[in-house]
């Protein structure tokens, strides 16, 4: 079944009188490896059946978890990620940073099989994070890097304040080789800057890939308290704000 942008379009917006929707705080990561000069982002095609963004090449992420934030870790965020992550509109206090950082790796493992953290005896009893516990994988928050945050638009009936978060391949102690368990993405690749913007990708996806790789051009290491560009809509524009 292929879905057209604006049956889309026709579904996800609200009718003109009902109530605003408050975003909901979601995470997106942005696997990113080296092959020579060249930088790699891993990326999956989401399912066709998808009644959101079908068919779409997209990061591994999602909804913030509440319980995410009681999830212990091998290390913290770097104290300057915190603080971009606790700045800006709606102020972030740090233990909802923390979680939307750790919401994060749970999506990454949930939707493409790869458990970011440090090798070691892990327990909790939370249910989404039993993978970790299985392959002794103890999440690890120090290496994320905050990239960008984007809100959705006003007028749908899904919103999202979602933060991109970077990480590297090296960050990641285990490859499940089967993927991760939800099935939610097909055809996970690693493909190389300019050919996944060139993919069949969300506009916002493109506009984020763009700015990462302007920085990425300036700081390769993707060093900790970079600026971080904010995507949202203000009186019907869309704006490009610096945290």
């Amino acid at each position: 079944m292929v879905v057209t942008k604006a049956e889309v379009d026709k579904v996800e917006r609200v009718p003109l009188d009902a109530k605003p929707i408050r975003p909901r705080d979601a995470a997106t990561l942005i696997l990113l490896d080296r092959k020579g000069d060249e930088f790699l982002v891993l990326m999956g095609r989401r399912h066709a059946r998808h009644a959101f963004m079908p068919g779409k090449f997209v990061f591994p992420g999602g909804r913030t978890d509440p319980a995410d934030s009681h999830i212990p870790t091998a290390t913290a965020l770097h104290p300057d990620e915190e603080a971009r992550l606790t700045a800006g509109i709606g102020r972030t206090s740090p233990v909802r940073a923390r979680a939307i950082a750790l919401s994060a790796i749970r999506e990454t493992y949930e939707e493409a099989g790869l458990l970011i953290g440090q090798k070691g005896v892990f327990a909790t009893a939370k249910r989404d994070w039993q993978g970790f516990v299985e392959h002794g994988v103890i999440p690890s928050l120090q290496a994320l890097r905050f990239v960008a945050r984007a809100i959705t638009p006003p007028n749908r009936v899904r919103r999202f304040d979602t933060r991109f978060l970077g990480a590297w391949r090296d960050d990641v102690a285990v490859e499940l080789p089967d993927g991760g368990p939800t099935n939610e993405l097909e055809d996970v690749v690693w493909l190389p800057l300019a050919k996944a913007r060139q993919a069949d990708i969300p506009d916002i996806t493109r506009t984020v890939l763009e700015g990462l790789e302007t920085r990425l051009a300036q700081d390769p290491l993707l060093s900790p308290g970079g600026r971080v560009p904010f995507y949202r809509l203000v009186r019907n524009r869309f704006v490009r704000e610096i945290l």
